[in-house]
Formats: structure tokens, C-alpha cells, sequence
């Protein structure tokens, strides 16, 4: 009767387990997308400000774009986005409290509204940047242009990633992007061949003592904070890149890389070489029994047999390498640019988050950015799961 007691009581207990991580995972997705979802209500500027020109400008519309490269002077005349022949000219607050004394702009600032209507409305070629707090105004010689929200476009498709740019931050997410795709398939490509051979030696040549002395070593490896190889790379790892390469500086994709390997191999090895040893003695028996040598026998009946597992065992360990933050942040140089090649600085999509997550205005659009990177994030290493998942109950044939 207690047993049975036990065992119901049991039941249950792994019942509410599973329901309670269940809907914790759910609360966390819901609140990730939530978060992130709301960066496409974002207007272009930073919010609090906006952007006045004079009233007979035909230009009643900027993209994020368009006001950076104004404000950057790449854009130096209205007819380049849809105005007239005419040179740009830029104003910020900062002109106005050189022109007037405090005197001028009244007890509080009082005036400041009334000057900043006066400096618009004075030049009809101007674009002032002002806070809206001082917003002067709209009066017959003075209009707001409308800020097109944030699109897909900007975030998917921009090749730059500039949080702070005043008056228009830009989100492109493309390097971020890149890097990591960069990153984790160098690292792929060196992990895989050292992570497969040791994989078979131990499964295959190694006698078991040797075996039992190696197989938690490896393991341990998985167990090292990620710091702790950070640190390692950023030590020996980027100096010898630096000087073997001939390179201004060691922090490279090529670093990270090698060090995103050396955290993959771990779970290479462990998985493919499960794979290869549930491979039936019979098999291995047989095909030494028609004459075939073991290394025949390993790369013509056990590598097939398990290839379901040695690929799960890739793509288990490209996902860990997507997912890295902390040694990917400490070695790669972390420069949000379009990486053209393996010797550049890049930064990754889970090193952005943890190197700007604690600068952003909670709320914000910056804020709002890094939840969205993190649904990217999110998407990208459940697709790597689920290609596991689905190869690794593949049937061996």
C-alpha cells in the first residue's frame, strides 16, 4: 500500500515538474518575442526628439537611413532625397546657446522655444534636431517631419550596427549576423576532423584502460567556464594568431574560432563516439570475417552505421558555438562590422547582448534591439535542436 502511495505521489511530482518547466520555457519565449516585437514601433530618431525643417520644404518624410547620412554629411543636398537643388544645412540645440545668453533664453529656458521657431523659420534649407521638451512652435514658417518606424529591412538587411548614433541609431543586424555564421562554421571545420578521430579512437583503437583515462577527461572539458578559455585565447591564442599571421591585432574570427573548436569538442566527441560503440559486434564481426581490415571495417560498416549520431554530434556542436557568449567577447575584437574576412574583428549575436544588454534604457529601442537579436538567437539554435533532434532518431540502416 506505501509503495503504491509512493509511486502515485511520485507521479505526480514529475507531472508538476515537467508542467512547471513547461510553462516557464512559454513565459520566457512570450516574454523574449514581446519584448522584441516592440522595436518595430520604434520611430528612426532617439526617442524624446524630434526633427523640424521649414515650412515650404517639400520633404515631409526621412527613413533611419536618409537622417544618418544627412546628419553624417553623406547627403549634402535635399534633391538627393526628393527635395530641392539645395544645400542642406544642420542645426542641433547646441548652435542656439552660442548665438543667445542665458539672459536671453529667459529664467528656465522659457524663450528657448520661441528662438529655436525664430532659427527655423530663418532658413529654408535647415534641419534642426531638438528635443521635443523645447519643441518650438508650428507656426506658418515651421513643420515636423513624420520619422518612418523601424522596419524589418532596417533590422534584417542593415549592414550597420550603431546604438548610440544621434539623431538615428542604427540596427542593421547583418554583421552581427555574419560573424556568428562565420565564427561557428570555422569552428565546425576544426572541431570536426580532430573531434571525429578522437571520436574513433576511442571507440575503435583505444583499449579500455586507456579509454576510462580519457573519456572523463574530455567530459571535463564541458565543465571549464567559458571565461577561464576566454582568458586562454585572449593569452596564448591571440598573440600566436597575431604573429604568425603577421596581423596589427591577435583579437580575429579566426581566434574565436579556434577557440569556439576546442569548447565544441566536447560534445563531438562524446556524442559520435556513443554513436560509433552501440554499433552491434556482430557487424564489426562479420566484416572481419570476409577479409576487410579494421580500418575498413570502421570507415565502411561502424562510421555509417552511427552517421545519424556523428551528425546529431555536428550539429549539437554547432549549436553550442552559436550560442557562446563570454570567450567569443574576450577574443574576437567585437566590432559590429561586415566581416570580409577570417583575420577581421567580428561580434557575435550573443556577445552583443551581453556587452550592451546593461547600457540600454530599459524600454527603449536600444532595449528593445537586443530582446530582438535574442528572438534571432532564440530561432536559430531551436532550428539547430530540432535538426538534431530529427537526425538522431533517424534509423541506421
Amino acid at each position: 500500500m506505501i509503495k503504491k502511495i509512493s509511486n502515485i505521489v511520485i507521479k505526480q511530482l514529475l507531472t508538476v515538474s515537467g508542467a512547471i518547466t513547461g510553462i516557464a520555457i512559454l513565459f520566457i519565449s512570450i516574454f523574449l518575442f514581446k519584448e522584441g516585437i516592440g522595436f518595430f514601433n520604434s520611430p528612426a530618431v532617439e526617442k524624446g526628439y524630434s526633427l523640424y525643417v521649414h515650412a515650404s520644404n517639400p520633404i515631409n518624410e526621412l527613413s533611419s537611413k536618409e537622417i544618418k547620412e544627412i546628419f553624417d554629411s553623406e547627403i549634402t543636398n535635399w534633391k538627393t532625397v526628393g527635395g530641392n537643388d539645395e544645400a542642406i544645412k544642420i542645426f542641433r540645440i547646441d548652435e542656439i546657446f552660442q548665438k543667445y545668453s542665458e539672459e536671453e533664453l529667459g529664467k528656465d529656458y522659457q524663450l528657448l522655444p520661441e528662438k529655436l521657431g525664430e532659427e527655423i523659420k530663418s532658413d529654408k534649407n535647415i534641419i534642426a534636431y531638438i528635443p521635443q521638451k523645447y519643441a518650438p512652435t508650428l507656426t506658418k514658417g515651421i513643420k515636423v517631419l513624420h520619422i518612418k518606424h523601424l522596419t524589418l529591412s532596417d533590422f534584417f538587411l542593415g549592414k550597420e550596427w550603431l546604438p548610440t548614433a544621434t539623431p538615428s541609431p542604427l540596427f542593421g543586424v547583418m554583421p552581427l549576423f555574419l560573424g556568428t555564421l562565420l565564427v561557428s562554421i570555422l569552428a565546425i571545420i576544426f572541431a570536426l576532423p580532430l573531434g571525429l578521430g578522437v571520436a574513433i579512437y576511442l571507440s575503435e583503437l583505444a583499449n579500455e584502460k586507456i579509454r576510462k583515462l580519457l573519456k572523463p577527461i574530455i567530459e571535463l572539458l564541458s565543465g571549464i567556464p567559458s571565461v577561464v578559455y576566454g582568458f586562454f585565447g585572449l593569452v596564448v591564442l591571440s598573440p600566436l594568431v597575431q604573429k604568425t599571421f603577421h596581423l596589427s591585432v591577435g583579437e580575429t574570427a579566426l581566434t574565436g574560432s579556434l577557440i569556439l573548436a576546442i569548447m565544441a569538442l566536447p560534445t563531438i566527441i562524446s556524442v559520435a563516439e556513443d554513436a560509433m560503440r552501440n554499433t552491434p559486434r556482430a557487424m564489426r564481426e562479420a566484416s572481419l570475417a570476409l577479409g576487410a581490415t579494421q580500418w575498413q571495417t570502421i570507415y565502411k560498416v561502424v562510421i555509417p552505421y552511427a552517421k545519424s549520431g556523428i551528425s546529431a554530434a555536428v550539429v549539437l556542436g554547432i549549436g553550442r558555438a552559436i550560442g557562446e557568449t563570454m570567450a567569443v567577447l574576450m577574443v574576437t575584437g567585437n566590432a559590429a562590422v561586415m566581416p570580409t574576412s577570417i583575420f577581421n574583428s567580428v561580434r557575435t549575436i550573443p556577445a552583443t547582448i551581453a556587452a550592451e544588454l546593461g547600457e540600454a534604457p530599459a524600454g527603449g529601442t536600444h532595449y528593445q534591439a537586443l530582446f530582438l537579436l535574442g528572438c534571432v538567437l532564440f530561432l536559430i539554435t531551436m532550428v539547430f535542436s530540432i535538426i538534431a533532434e530529427i537526425i538522431s532518431k533517424k534509423k541506421n540502416y
